[in-house]
């Protein structure tokens, strides 16, 4: 794979197009996330970043990457924001979400400022990722392959969703790109100075996310196949020849590399052991107890009580480990209408599917199709020559073989971005188109001309999509999979609505409530719907903030939903209404008097309190609330929305008639008010 030989433009003209596609990818990043709400996780990202710096803790949410928390928090470090109160139980219990609830809504913080510097922060990762694959890509193919990789990655929506965003996804997606490059490119030069940035990068990756770990088989995959190859190993001066000597040699390096990686480590949890600041008031415990996390994960429960026993690494980091392990076991998931505690191994691929423009999956369809034209093409004494070119892929097919490998196997079925890593790689790969249109044995201008004129008019489809899809790229869904307005039906949660469209929420109601009409809302996220003016009676929501859940009773008017709790991914009655549940529910509906007179005089019902105590009666209104909105949904989801807000917040205006019976009535009117839903056009 030789570069071409004529430059298509004078290099400086080619950095100006490099630095402008980059900073047109991070302006469509960032300006896309001004008019958006917290998503769930920013919250804790940004608050956890805070307390490592400012408090010096590393108790609060150890599991998501300790580097990227501390680079988005900086801009508020730096400019002074107001701890919470170390005195609180939040802090005691470690639950990061009450003390970043705190942190953001309860103390006078401009929490949107810090936001929105946070989100710039990340967004230098996802510039510098794209820098990346450009200088990857124009090693393997050249200018004009560099600017096609280039030119597909600057407007993928999926990098404009998650790229400035606080948490650690976009970080880990330049730092897999990076290691992987950085290692294999050590293994070439050999210097003392490809090793250092190599073992550097590899550390950074280290504190990054725990998904690093995967970095390892890759390491051993890459050394394998230099060790194989005929040319000499030189490292560190030293030059080996026999595979016997490069593996040894080889394995001594990666040693080196993995305690710079430890070293790494202890630097960025302070040089310390103890994940307590022991200048602060004692807390309890991490937000789950240590002895239950590492009994629920087997014998690496076992490697990490060991490597605690002899504080070979900091007690937060060894925490997060186990944490992150444990929660891959058993997590609730969404895909196309069914549920499933472990997950399936199509739903990656799935998500794939659905997530990925329709122009990007055709011009991946044409970059293989052209790449095994080549391939049969050769005759077999020809097809030697294609080792060479297959060995300079290595790593990054290592990249991707073994990420797609680990991401079928793993229960954690939440989010189409836990496969970011393995785009770039399909960007770069995607320079080979580039580098076939300034080929001399392209000689037929009709081909050249043809395959320039296809991959431009797919790259401008592409562009276009994206362009038309501002501002809402967290809720990006191709037309394979019937567009974002159809994005609820086969996932939810991150790869859709994340709590982002809180803004866009109140911008509808402005326009659309009528005087007086009442507003339901029940919303999957962890920012504050009245911080927005949002005046609503609150649904069942995943998490409360030990707000006060007030008792109502539904009536016709405007019912907002998120899209995860309408497919009730995190509630109790999740999945079909079954008869079962429409039984508990009647029994329970014939409380509705008792509730309803509790609510009015909650202490005057002397006789109903002393059948059930007020915990009972609460237990009771749980249940029932919950049954409630489970049957509200049934039929939701067979009604077509009157309106959507960023596509991740569904708005239903319902009639008395619908209320009753969705909620009101026996089992037979609900199963006909969802026929009849059905059959609407």
């Amino acid at each position: 794979m030789k570069p071409p030989t004529r430059p298509a433009l004078p290099s400086w003209s080619i950095w100006v197009l490099v630095f402008g596609l980059l900073g047109l990818n991070y302006a469509l990043a960032i300006g896309s996330k001004r008019n958006h709400s917290t998503t769930s996780d920013e919250i804790a990202h940004l608050t956890a970043g805070y307390a490592y710096w400012r408090l010096g803790d590393y108790r609060m949410h150890p599991e998501n990457g300790n580097l990227p928390q501390r680079w988005a928090a900086l801009p508020a470090v730096l400019a002074g924001a107001k701890p919470p109160s170390v005195e609180s139980e939040a802090w005691r219990k470690s639950d990061i979400w009450m003390f970043g609830h705190e942190f953001f809504y309860g103390i006078g913080n401009d929490h949107e400022r810090w936001l929105l510097a946070g989100r710039a922060m990340i967004g230098l990762f996802l510039a510098g990722t794209g820098l990346l694959a450009f200088l990857w890509s124009r090693r393997l193919w050249g200018t004009t392959g560099a600017l096609v990789t280039l030119g597909f990655y600057a407007f993928c929506p999926n990098f404009l969703a998650h790229g400035a965003l606080i948490t650690s996804d976009m970080c880990m997606v330049f730092f897999f790109l990076a290691t992987v490059g950085a290692y294999w490119r050590h293994l070439h030069t050999g210097t003392w100075t490809s090793g250092a940035v190599s073992a550097g990068v590899f550390g950074l990756a280290c504190v990054a996310k725990f998904s690093a770990a995967l970095i390892l088989p890759m390491m051993v995959i890459m050394a394998a196949a230099r060790a194989c190859h005929p040319e000499p190993l030189r490292l560190g001066g030293r030059v080996y020849h026999g595979r016997g000597a490069k593996f040894g040699a080889l394995a001594a390096s990666t040693l080196v590399q993995g305690l710079v990686a430890m070293a790494v480590i202890w630097i960025f949890y302070g040089l310390r052991y103890s994940a307590f600041n022991p200048e602060l008031p004692a807390a309890e415990n991490f937000s789950r107890p240590w002895d239950w996390i590492c009994g629920r994960i087997g014998f690496q429960g076992d490697v990490v009580n060991a490597m605690a026993a002899g504080r070979l690494l900091p007690q937060g980091y060894l925490y997060g480990y186990a944490y992150t392990i444990e929660s891959c076991i058993t997590r609730g998931s969404f895909l196309d209408g069914a549920y499933s505690d472990f997950g399936w191994i199509s739903f990656f691929p799935k998500a794939f599917l659905y997530k990925t423009p329709d122009a990007l999956l055709l011009v991946l369809a044409l970059g293989l199709a052209l790449a095994a034209v080549r391939i049969v093409r050769q005759p077999p004494p020809r097809l030697a020559a294609f080792g060479p070119q297959l060995y300079q892929l290595t790593p990054l097919l290592t990249l991707f073989i073994v990420y797609w490998a680990f991401s079928l196997s793993t229960n954690l079925n939440i989010g189409h971005r836990h496969i970011l890593p393995t785009y770039p790689v399909l960007f770069i790969l995607l320079g080979g188109l580039g580098w076939l249109l300034t080929q001399d044995r392209m000689q037929r201008p009709t081909g050249r001309l043809a395959l320039a004129g296809l991959t431009g008019g797919l790259w401008l489809w592409f562009a276009a999509d994206t362009v038309r899809a501002y501002p809402h790229y967290l809720a990006y869904f191709n037309r394979v999979s019937g567009g974002p307005e159809n994005g609820y039906r086969h996932l939810v949660d991150s790869s859709l609505d994340w709590g982002q469209d809180l803004p866009t929420l109140k911008q509808w109601l402005d326009a659309n409530q009528r005087p007086g009409e009442p507003v339901y809302l029940a919303y999957f996220g962890t920012s504050k719907p009245a911080f927005y003016g949002i005046n609503a009676t609150r649904m069942p929501t995943l998490h409360e903030f030990n707000e006060i859940t007030p008792w109502y009773w539904p009536e016709p008017g405007l019912y907002a939903l998120s899209a995860t709790m309408l497919q009730h991914v995190y509630l109790p009655y999740r999945g079909p209404w079954t008869p079962a549940r429409e039984q508990e529910y009647q029994l329970l509906r014939r409380l509705d008097p008792y509730f309803r007179a509790l609510k009015a005089d909650p202490y005057g019902h002397p006789d109903l309190l002393r059948e059930i105590t007020p915990l009972g009666w609460s237990a009771k209104w749980y249940q029932y609330e919950q049954l409630r909105f489970a049957r509200l949904c049934q039929y939701l989801r067979a009604r077509r929305p009157d309106a959507m807000a960023g596509y991740s917040i569904l708005i239903y205006r319902l009639t008395q008639e619908e209320v009753d019976a969705a909620l009101n009535g026996p089992a037979s009117r609900l199963e006909s008010a969802i026929a009849q839903a059905l059959a609407a056009p």
